[in-house]
């Protein structure tokens, strides 16, 4: 960790280089911090003598052993004593010595030279400090010197978290400071206790495979192409092309509902449904609903806590419902994934013919209405479901077939060789899904304006007899949201990247907007789902027709629940418990001494973080450790769902893995081949924790004010995958650490990650 950095022995700290898991606290510059401890095997009784330090300016400003600081008793074998050293004293020569704390008898000079600190690095090799107390007793400390540089934000926290918990933890590495040992006569070189927590300056590195950490242009994160290199693709009015696509019988049975025709669903705006005094705590809070009873219509639902239902067509056109499974369903056999995987496989054995089995989504709207954001978040939810699914954005086929600084003019609908050049990449992009699809794709979601019937008519033909399309089109009339929408586009969209001047990149998307303003016909034609103001949050209207089916289904129940309205989500494991300290699995315990302690950090992060969110919330699971963790946080609802207790274990409960591994070693081994699918004896798999996860993700995504999660291990990596996008077989293996926070930024511009350590 830069200079005067340590080195971990096994008899403890001394001078040289700290682990590399530490490097990160390299800020540079900062303040070098010192943490002395002293251990001995003897009990000390009332009147003996306790260890004190003493030495050179700055530590107590001279070397009168009356002044000597005593130091603090950490365990019953074990003192300490930590300082910070001013950054003109970095030599500092010390001793230790025992003085009686109840009378005035003489204190005792450890033996040797003096001790000497120079630039954080112990001088020489000494570990044990000898005390000799007559001619023949000596008494024996093993000593630890830990020396570091550190921010002054670190040492504010860590100063602060002491005083509030009374007792020593520690903060990103370092002990609390338990002594302000920095003498008045040094302050004018500025005092860290005085200094405000900077929640910047506990951000750690988050994995690179994580969420984007920083702006990443949506589109560019979509499918790559694969087939620019193809010619003699269809330019025609009537959508004729010469490419032709065989797919073999699936054999599959035939499952058809009733579909939906002209429905419409009025969301109300959420933030009048439920107010702060609704949310309360509740041993079996589930989700809520966004609908309330209007009229004829009667609003989604979800179970509570411990699943979804599936959507399907009631005896009413204007009605959702729920009903059980049929005797049809239940016969056929169970593929080998459990959970929201299986029960996805299942109903893709029911969709029937070929063409019905794989789903093209085609998104229909002007440009900057959210239709590649929508997109993306429609992609990561039915990947996170089990259902293999690809965005492909045509932006992206154009700019690599036809470069990316095409001006307005390219595409006016008069512009003959920009509209050919235009349906060129558009088949292009069809015809990778499609092939896609023919290697076991399952759903393909088309991403581009697609805003004339003679455009999406072009689709309908290629997807004959290959896919079944529903087109989806986002309309919004809000000019704010719009405005937003455009600016944000030129500060990132790869169309703009050479135009230094934003004004005249501003002007040419307009005249771009405006063309096609000129010929959008809103869909009418075919299956569709219409989201009409939908993007704020805030209410807005989802039109539906000719809509039905499982998968169709979960699409329209995920986006009425959907919006672009920024807010973070903070996810963090509960605080350390005495379980976690036995290395035994499941249980329901309180937390330990050092989870207990994690808990008041917490509180004063969330306190500054969210200092001016009075609408957020704190969801927990229903288990002891998380309510713990949550209890110090006040001026918040709290929320407790059982659908974030941690993966149940059945017959492992209270087990350790080296437990399983003895007594049950072929469950042992089963786990380790597939911690996806492994379900415990009598308990869960990740897989069915994915799947009672789903109310969560729903109302995550429906919250318009910032959530913090309080959860456990097995549940956040499944909660972390969804926002991350990472694959499901990647879900039991996402390092989930203790102690610390992980942000997630939810907005336009897509999902954002920061880390937070508070405690080692």
């Amino acid at each position: 960790m830069g200079t005067g950095a340590s080195k971990r022995t096994e008899d403890g700290w001394h001078g040289g280089e700290e682990p590399e898991e530490e490097e990160y606290l390299d800020q540079g510059g900062g303040q070098l911090y010192v943490s002395l401890k002293m251990e001995n095997n003897f009990k000390l009784k009332k009147g003996d003598l306790f260890p004190h330090v003493f030495g050179s300016v700055p530590l107590v400003g001279s070397w009168d052993s009356s002044k000597a600081l005593s130091m603090e008793r950490e365990s019953a074998s074990m003192w300490e004593l930590s300082f910070v050293v001013p950054p003109n004293h970095e030599t500092l020569d010390f001793k230790f010595l025992l003085r009686s704390k109840y009378s005035n008898a003489p204190s005792v000079v450890e033996e040797g030279p003096n001790r000497q600190l120079i630039g954080g690095a112990l001088q020489g090799d000494q570990r044990l400090a000898l005390f000799r107390i007559s001619s023949d007793e000596v008494l024996e400390y093993r000593v630890f010197i830990k020396a570091d540089r550190v921010s002054p934000f670190d040492l504010a926290a860590s100063w602060r978290a002491y005083q509030e918990n009374l007792r020593p933890s520690a903060v990103r590495g370092i002990p609390d400071v338990s002594l302000g040992t920095v003498p008045e006569i040094g302050a004018e070189n500025g005092s860290s206790t005085s200094l405000e927590l900077d929640l910047e300056h506990y951000v750690v590195p988050a994995p690179s495979t994580s969420a984007n950490s920083g702006l990443v242009y949506a589109a560019n994160m979509t499918e790559t192409p694969r087939s620019l290199s193809l010619t003699g693709i269809f330019t025609n009015a009537d959508g004729s092309t010469s490419f032709s696509h065989s797919f073999k019988d699936s054999g599959a049975s035939v499952d058809r509902h009733v579909p939906l025709k002209d429905m419409e669903v009025v969301i109300p705006d959420s933030s009048k449904l439920y107010s702060s005094s609704g949310m309360v705590e509740s041993k079996s809070m589930g989700t809520f609903s966004p609908f309330q009873r209007q009229d004829s219509h009667r609003g989604l639902f979800v179970d509570r806590g411990v699943g979804s239902p599936r959507l399907v067509k009631s005896s009413s056109t204007s009605t959702f419902s729920t009903e059980p499974r049929s005797d049809k369903e239940k016969k056929n056999s169970m593929p080998e994934a459990a959970g929201a995987v299986a029960a996805a496989a299942v109903a893709d054995q029911m969709l029937g013919p070929k063409e019905d089995s794989h789903l093209a989504i085609v998104l229909v709207g002007l440009p900057a209405r959210g239709k590649t954001f929508t997109a993306a978040k429609l992609t990561r939810y039915l990947r996170w479901l089990g259902h293999d699914t690809k965005h492909f954005n045509v932006g992206k086929y154009r700019r690599l077939k036809h470069g990316a600084n095409q001006n307005a003019d390219f595409f006016r609908a008069d512009n003959r060789e920009g509209m050919e050049a235009r349906n060129e990449v558009a088949a292009l992009a069809f015809d990778d899904m499609v092939s896609w699809m023919q290697e076991g794709g399952q759903v393909g979601i088309f991403d581009a304006t697609n805003s004339t019937s003679k455009r999406r008519n072009m689709l309908m033909k290629l997807a004959e007899g290959k896919c079944k399309i529903i087109f989806l089109e986002t309309l919004c009339n809000d000019e704010r949201i719009i405005e937003r929408n455009i600016r944000l586009k030129i500060q990132q969209s790869p169309d703009y990247a050479e135009e230094p001047d934003f004004e005249a990149g501003l002007q040419d998307f307009k005249s771009r907007l405006a063309y096609y303003e000129k010929v959008y016909e809103p869909v009418e034609e075919g299956s569709y789902i219409k989201m009409i103001d939908m993007v704020s949050g805030h209410g807005g209207q989802i039109q539906v027709n000719n809509i039905s089916g499982y998968l169709p289904g979960r699409i329209v129940f995920f986006l009425v629940n959907t919006h672009l309205t920024p807010r973070p989500i903070l996810l963090t494991r509960h605080g350390e418990s005495k379980d976690n300290v036995r290395g035994r699995i499941g249980g329901d315990n309180p937390l330990s001494d050092t989870g207990e302690i994690y808990a008041k950090k917490l509180a004063n992060f969330v306190e500054k973080r969210l200092k001016s969110e009075r609408a957020a919330s704190i969801w927990t699971s229903t288990l002891e450790r998380a309510i713990l963790t949550a209890s110090p946080i006040v001026g918040f609802p709290k929320i407790q769902w059982r659908a974030l207790d941690e993966i149940y274990v059945g017959v492992c409960d209270g087990m350790t893995y080296e437990e399983i591994k003895k007594n049950m070693p072929e469950e042992y081994e089963s786990r380790m081949k597939d911690k996806l699918r492994y379900r415990y004896p009598r308990g869960e798999s990740y897989l069915d924790v994915i799947q009672r996860l789903e109310p969560v993700i729903i109302e995550l995504e429906r919250q318009r004010a910032p959530v913090v999660v309080i959860s456990h291990q097995a549940v956040l990596r499944a909660l972390y995958a969804y926002f991350a996008d990472r694959p499901l077989k990647e879900i039991p293996h996402i390092e989930m650490p203790l102690h610390t926070i992980i942000e997630i930024q939810m907005g336009v511009t897509g999902v954002q990650e920061k880390r937070y350590k508070l405690m080692d």
